[in-house]
């Protein structure tokens, strides 16, 4: 019992942290102005890659990204899809990677990482960019502009692994 316990605050803290590093690194972003540029960074994006440890990151993220944009003050229906764009990405990262390292293939896992959300973001944003905000841009450069931003703003997140991978090898189980 007393492990049970103790793995289930392990599994919330992971969580916790999780979101407040993305919340916190979303804020950042924003306070550098860019948030609000065509080609927007979030330096939070980079840990999109922490479902590759585990699972404990997947909840983690889509809170952390419910929360930021809560408080940068996003349209309620920017709060809802967003925030689904990175559950759904960060849940085929942690798939993904799983089913790649049960086969051996952990480094290809780490490096295709950030790919899921990178996709799942650029499938999801341009449509909330164009409906929710009215943006008048074409939709081939919304989806060019959020690719572009996700990517600069998710790769990052491959050295990250490859640190955390390194020195803190039981980081999510």
């Amino acid at each position: 019992m007393q492990n049970r316990m103790s793995s289930s605050t392990l599994y919330a803290a992971q969580g916790a942290v999780t979101a407040a590093l993305y919340v916190s690194l979303t804020l950042l972003s924003q306070m550098l102005g860019l948030t609000s540029l065509a080609v927007q960074i979030r330096f939070s994006e980079a840990l999109c890659v922490l479902p590759f440890f585990g699972f404990a990151a997947v909840p983690g993220l889509t809170i952390g990204c419910v929360l930021a944009n809560l408080l940068l003050g996003s349209a309620p229906w920017d709060v809802v899809f967003g925030s689904l764009a990175t559950l759904l990405g960060a849940l085929a990262c942690y798939y993904v990677s799983s089913a790649l390292k049960k086969r051996g293939r952990g480094t290809l896992a780490l490096v295709l990482s950030p790919v899921p959300n990178i996709l799942s973001n650029t499938l999801i944003l341009p449509f909330i960019i164009k409906w929710v905000y009215f943006d008048e841009m074409s939709m081939g450069l919304l989806f060019l502009f959020v690719f572009l931003g996700e990517a600069a703003s998710c790769l990052p997140g491959i050295p990250l692994a490859y640190a955390l991978r390194k020195r803190i090898p039981q980081l999510f189980k």
